[in-house]
Formats: structure tokens, C-alpha cells, sequence
């Protein structure tokens, strides 16, 4: 069980989550492609966060947990650490809902996502992802400035919020067999698999992991949380080190398998997204496709739900991969 005071969040707090975001998040569109059918055999459901407000999933579960601050909280605002997506995230959040928001992101976060936080309003502080610890800064700060510290993704409300994709996902497409989810921390992991247990008890759901950052396949096998030295994988949303006690704990109870794909295959399904469906995917947000297409599961037949995470990277960074 979870180490963490907080009890596990659970689907009721996933549909008290799509409540509070209703009107304020986009309900994105699912897309489907043809193409990629015929290649796999299969139907595919693609649930494009990369659409998103802010570009990611990640304003989903912001927005849940700063909707529910104290009169108190909201006074003092919201801090958080990130490499980009939860960042951008938490600081329109905190703009829409008229309070602070003080980010703590790396040095080498991409500019386009350090602009845009700065752009929704928020004080940004950076450190050396490979020298600092960004937890230990964040907590002086929250100290020092009476900030709430709402973490990536180790918190019930931000994994609630997250859920609620993949709700509107089996809302819109019901009766899927696999779900392949990209996995970081575990926040999106989690909270799509008490959506799908709820919705789809039969669908199986697969988290991708970047090869370089497998902690929560390693952390699955040994029974407990494992952490790893940060990866180095293009996948800069997945360069997490460890999953959460709380998401580790639902992803244990719930998973059917998580997958690896290295960097060359999250290339190949971002050159795929861009010239076959018309959108930008982030490396990260490429995780699931490329498990789908490289994971060697039986999918023909089978009717495939994709979620993309995300859609921020920096136009030259995105030319420069897909140019390789």
C-alpha cells in the first residue's frame, strides 16, 4: 500500500474531476487513421492531448487539483516542478483560477515550454537536472513562500484530472481491447487505468516507457519502487526517475504490461503523425503509437485506443529529429 497519507484516488474522484473540467478543458478530438489500420491490422482511436490546452494532458490534472485549493492556498498559489509540460500547465491553471504560480524547471527545459510558462504568468527558478535535486528546491521554496506544492504526478487530485481522458475516450469509443498509455511518473498511467477499469474491464492497458527510463517496468518486476539515474532519451517528458508511492501503487494492482521503445522508434511515429495525420506529436507523446506498432501484441483484429500525451517540442528540435 501506499506510503503516502492519501488515500488512493479512485473512479468517483475521476467523474468529481471531469465535472470540475468541464467547459475549462477541451474534450479532444479522437482521430483515426487508415493507414496505420491497414499496417497493424487493426482499428485504432487515437485521443489527441497533444490538443490540449497548453499542448498536454497534464492541464487536466493542474487545474482539478488548484480547483480545489483553500480560500487560504489560493492566496499564498501553487508551485510545482517540471521539465515542461506540468509546468505550462500549472501556471495557466493558477492564471485562470487568479492565483501565484512560482516553477521550478531544469536549465535545459525546451525554450518553447519555458516561454510559455513565463507567458501564462508564472515566476520560473531553474536548476541542473544532473546536479540539483528539484524536489528538495521546490520544498525550501513552498517553505520559505507558504506555496502549496502540487507535484507531476505523485498526487490524487493531478492523477483524478488525468483520468478523465481516457473517460472521454471510452465515452466516445467504448469497447477497445488494448489501451496503450505513454508513462513518466505514472500520473497519466494511473489515473487512465481506474477510467478503463470502470469502463473497460476487458480492455487490457499497456504503459510505454522510453528504453533509457524503464524505472516503473523495473519497479514492477522487483515488487517495489526502483529508481534509476535520470534517462537519457529524447522522450524529455518521460525522464522521470522513479514512479510515485501512490501511482506505483495503482499501476501494480491494475497494469497488464508495461512496454519499451527506444528513441528511433518515438522518430518513426512522430514522422508518422506529422505526414500521415497532420499533427505534432512530442517525443514523449509518441510513446504509445510506437509500442502499438514495435511491442509485437496480437492487435490484429482489435479495436486500439492511442493516447497522446503531448505536442510540445521546439519546431527545431521537431525538423531537426524527423531530418535524421
Amino acid at each position: 500500500m501506499s506510503t503516502n497519507t492519501a488515500p488512493l484516488p479512485t473512479y468517483d474522484d475521476v467523474v468529481a474531476a471531469a465535472q470540475r473540467l468541464q467547459g475549462v478543458a477541451h474534450r479532444t478530438p479522437v482521430l483515426t487513421s487508415r493507414t496505420m489500420d491497414e499496417q497493424l491490422g487493426a482499428r485504432l482511436f487515437f485521443k489527441c492531448e497533444n490538443l490540449q490546452r497548453i499542448g498536454a494532458f497534464k492541464f487536466r490534472g493542474a487545474y482539478n487539483a488548484l480547483a480545489q485549493f483553500t480560500p487560504e492556498q489560493r492566496k499564498g498559489g501553487a508551485l510545482a516542478f517540471s521539465s515542461g509540460n506540468h509546468a505550462q500547465a500549472i501556471a495557466q491553471a493558477a492564471q485562470l483560477l487568479d492565483m501565484p504560480a512560482l516553477i521550478v524547471m531544469p536549465e535545459d527545459a525546451p525554450a518553447s515550454k519555458m516561454a510559455a510558462t513565463r507567458g501564462y504568468g508564472a515566476q520560473v527558478v531553474t536548476y541542473n537536472r544532473f546536479t540539483e535535486d528539484r524536489e528538495a528546491i521546490a520544498h525550501k521554496l513552498a517553505t520559505e513562500r507558504g506555496m502549496t506544492l502540487i507535484p507531476p504526478y505523485n498526487h490524487r487530485d493531478v492523477i483524478a484530472g488525468q483520468g478523465t481522458a481516457v473517460k472521454e475516450l471510452l465515452e466516445e469509443v467504448p469497447d477497445l481491447d488494448y489501451l496503450f498509455v505513454c508513462l513518466g511518473g505514472g500520473g497519466l498511467l494511473s489515473g487512465s487505468l481506474l477510467a478503463a477499469n470502470a469502463l473497460a474491464p476487458q480492455c487490457k492497458v499497456i504503459g510505454v516507457e522510453p528504453e533509457a527510463g524503464n524505472d516503473v517496468q523495473q519497479s514492477l518486476r522487483a515488487g517495489h519502487i526502483v529508481k534509476i539515474d535520470t534517462p537519457r532519451t529524447i522522450a524529455d517528458g518521460a525522464q522521470t526517475q522513479a514512479p510515485g508511492d501512490l501511482t506505483f501503487a495503482i499501476i501494480q494492482q491494475r497494469v497488464n504490461e508495461v512496454l519499451t521503445v527506444n528513441d528511433e522508434q518515438l522518430v518513426q511515429a512522430m514522422r508518422f503523425y506529422a505526414e500521415r495525420m497532420k499533427i505534432v506529436v512530442e517525443p514523449t507523446g509518441s510513446l504509445s503509437l510506437a509500442a502499438a506498432i514495435h511491442g509485437g501484441l496480437p492487435l490484429k483484429g482489435k479495436r486500439v485506443g492511442i493516447v497522446i500525451s503531448g505536442g510540445n517540442v521546439d519546431l527545431e528540435r521537431f525538423a531537426s529529429l524527423l531530418s535524421e
